[in-house]
């Protein structure tokens, strides 16, 4: 009989079965019914703009037509703020699509350096293109910036991922230190600073606006602070040269018209924005009282998101299960040292209560199945 197994590259054979991440919906369908709160995914628990939403009702008849291939509008708009030319950005489907792009155009049969346990996503553009991956450990909870930057060079890398702050963590490092990172990069190596939440981050954490440098990408998201987490809006602060090179590359019709608008329309309502960075402080200040309340340490945090100290890997993983038992979605980090915490998104006051309302059963449930 003729051999019909498909002809995979040698690449994608060797690659073990992976789903990178269960998202709500399959657990829900898993519980058989929807959950009370829905706090794991970091996604923004208090929607878009008014004024995007305006925007994106009004695109909806403009479905029928194909996106700008060039996001022009977008581009400009995003230039303006960042104080940038328009070809110091390059717009993608959310920051995933943009390490996809990075990993291919730098990296891909190379290797790449990572936080072990930091964004998984980069870990798998990395091994589906091919390149070798050199993990370093956080240093208490916090991304390691010269430990990193040292296994990175001694392993031949040529792109280092950083995110500040982090995702899981949470946690983040001072823009000096970020600063002097750069300035010790050596030639042949790109850096991939992400900056996801970096609207909730203290002043102190994020460098002063612009390119930093011309091997250095700054990555932005529409999907935290603007709540456009559906929409797929990802921008990186680059060189020209990086620009020109995705350009090569991308997927020219990877944006959606719709998308486009809204992210427009909401970079012209900063006031909402505001409301929302002071609603997910509010939230976090909130999340470490009950978290207090219950014996729990709250991990600091500059993003829309806290870690619960649970103590240990195996009492979190219970409470993680015993939460979502109680219709409450949370997720926890799979690497030390994180997994000893469980991560929860800062819901709005109602969300919040629940959390609260269930915590210490699911607390003592997790205690008996740890014990």
């Amino acid at each position: 009989m003729a051999d019909r197994r498909l002809p995979y590259t040698p690449i994608l054979a060797r690659l073990p079965p992976l789903v990178p991440f269960v998202g709500p919906e399959a657990l829900q369908r898993e519980r058989g019914g929807p959950f009370r709160a829905r706090l794991g995914a970091n996604e923004s628990a208090f929607g878009i703009s008014p004024v995007a939403r305006r925007a994106g009702m009004a695109a909806l008849e403009r479905m029928s037509w194909y996106a700008d291939p060039e996001n022009y509008e977008l581009r400009a708009a995003l230039a303006a703020a960042h104080g940038v030319a328009p070809d110091n950005i390059a717009v993608a489907a959310g920051i995933d699509d943009l390490l996809g792009l990075a990993v291919r155009a730098f990296a891909a049969e190379r290797a790449a350096a990572m936080t072990a346990g930091s964004y998984p996503t980069f870990a798998f553009h990395v091994a589906g293109y091919g390149a070798r991956l050199i993990e370093v450990p956080y240093r208490e909870d916090h991304v390691d910036l010269d430990r990193l930057l040292d296994a990175a060079v001694a392993g031949g890398a040529t792109l280092l991922y950083a995110a500040n702050p982090d995702n899981p963590a949470g946690t983040w490092r001072e823009a000096a230190d970020v600063e002097r990172l750069i300035e010790r990069l050596p030639p042949g190596m790109v850096l991939l600073l992400d900056e996801a939440y970096a609207e909730f981050a203290p002043p102190a954490a994020i460098p002063a606006a612009g390119v930093l440098a011309p091997n250095v990408l700054r990555l932005r998201t529409f999907s935290k602070a603007h709540g456009m987490a559906g929409g797929r809006v990802g921008y990186a602060v680059c060189a020209a040269e990086v620009w020109q090179g995705f350009e090569n590359i991308r997927h020219h019709y990877g944006m959606n018209r719709i998308a486009q608008e809204v992210a427009l329309a909401s970079l012209g309502d900063p006031g909402f924005i505001a409301g929302v960075v002071a609603a997910v402080q509010a939230g976090r200040d909130d999340y470490a009282r009950i978290a207090a309340r219950h014996g729990l340490t709250a991990l600091p945090s500059g993003a829309n998101f806290v870690n619960f100290d649970a103590g240990s890997a195996a009492r979190a993983e219970a409470l993680l299960r015993a939460l979502i038992r109680r219709g409450v979605f949370v997720r926890k980090a799979k690497a030390p040292p994180l997994d000893r915490t469980v991560r929860v998104t800062v819901g709005r006051p109602d969300e919040r209560a629940i959390l609260a309302e269930v915590l210490g059963a699911a607390l003592a449930d997790a205690d008996r199945g740890s014990a």
